[in-house]
């Protein structure tokens, strides 16, 4: 426990609700390792063995036991519902009695709910707990499906069903996830189709919050004066990139001036320069400047880490707010979108061709990437989530 300091302010306890999702629990970690530098406690709920290995043998997880979920549509309104269908709301069941004994054991002084777990929002309002809004996909903040009023209207009635099994009073109905006020968002204003000038003072738009994640990289291998690619499909990908990977190997096998820089390659063969790693340190690769571009599916932590660092992107867009994501890099013009499924050697070598040799999707990259940083990170995270919990008086 924090030593406390005669006369400052006692350290605030809080407690994290994410779904057990790398690209939701990575960029939590990393607030929470912000928060815990300040001084202050932290504890998390969800599925002990899904959390453990990202979080480490010290951190205090309230476990929720787990269970598997149904496979989940692709794009468009399809992949909202059967997000929420197959995984947010049966996830919500499951976990809700768990986290609600968490509150009560754990007596937390602000609980950061992740919008895909709204179990944290529904059991923090119950016990008149602070809550905000942790907002790390592009799927729910502004209107990424173009006003589809049939799917707002059908997830207005599940998020109504959801409050009311609860047994929260209906007069209080607050949508889950969206705390009045405050929802953090690991994004920027351009990525998630704000106006910057009209953004709710209830969100905090902190940027990327980067972690860390130190890997064994054989650097020796790096080839002076040679443009490097980074690849990698992301840990949802894994079990369906092989066909992917071995496209895009035939694409870099045409880009002799290019070394690439495979994740979890599998079985590809890959060209004989390509260095290959079934974890790679993307973000120290990032930092040394060793990459020109990232081929990529578009998820939030691989897209704001590349953003941040100004490197232009490929993206392939596989399920979930990914191809919501790909569709605003490309009008941004920081990316070129490729079709995961069907998109041949010559045109991912063609892509990436574009990206590395047309100095126009630099400066976009750069752009965004600077708007980005202006966010703050886990340091302007962590302040915001302080005044939150502790107003001025």
């Amino acid at each position: 426990m924090p030593a406390t300091v005669p006369g400052a302010a006692p350290p605030l306890r809080l407690l994290i609700v994410v779904p057990p999702l790398a690209g939701h629990l990575l960029p939590a970690r990393a607030l929470a390792a912000a928060w815990s530098a300040r001084g202050h406690e932290v504890a998390w709920v969800g599925p002990e063995a899904a959390l453990r290995p990202l979080l480490g043998p010290r951190a205090v997880v309230h476990p929720t036991g787990a269970r598997l979920f149904r496979e989940q549509a692709v794009g468009g309104a399809a992949a909202v519902r059967s997000l929420w269908e197959g995984f947010v709301v049966p996830q919500t069941r499951f976990t809700l009695g768990a986290v609600r004994r968490a509150v009560a054991q754990w007596r937390p002084d602000v609980l950061l709910a992740d919008q895909h777990s709204p179990a944290g929002a529904l059991a923090a309002h119950g016990a008149g707990v602070p809550w905000a809004s942790f907002a790390p996909s592009s799927l729910e903040i502004g209107d990424p499906l173009g006003g589809d009023g049939a799917l707002t209207a059908w997830r207005e009635e599940v998020l109504h069903g959801l409050w009311e099994r609860a047994g929260l009073p209906a007069a209080e109905y607050t949508d889950p996830r969206f705390s009045p006020g405050l929802v953090l968002a690991p994004s920027c204003a351009a990525l998630l189709g704000l106006d910057r000038r009209r953004v709710p003072d209830s969100y905090a738009l902190v940027g990327p919050l980067l972690d860390a994640r130190p890997e064994p990289f054989p650097w020796e291998r790096l080839r002076a004066g040679r443009r490097r690619v980074l690849v990698t499909m992301g840990t949802l990908a894994a079990e369906v990139a092989d066909g992917f990977l071995a496209r895009t190997a035939a694409a870099l096998a045409g880009l002799p001036d290019v070394q690439a820089v495979v994740a979890a390659p599998g079985e590809v063969a890959l060209p004989p320069d390509a260095i290959g790693c079934g974890r790679v340190p993307v973000l120290e690769l990032l930092e040394r400047g060793a990459v020109d571009a990232v081929l990529c599916h578009g998820g939030m932590n691989t897209v704001g880490e590349s953003l941040v660092h100004g490197r232009p992107l490929v993206v392939a867009p596989i399920r979930h707010d990914q191809p919501v994501t790909a569709g605003r890099l490309a009008a941004l013009g920081a990316a070129v979108r490729v079709d995961f499924a069907t998109a041949t050697p010559e045109q991912l070598r063609s892509a990436l061709r574009t990206v590395l040799d047309d100095p126009g999707h630099r400066r976009s990259a750069e752009l965004v990437g600077r708007q980005l940083r202006d966010g703050g990170g886990a340091v302007a995270a962590v302040e915001r989530l302080e005044r939150f919990a502790r107003p001025p008086r």
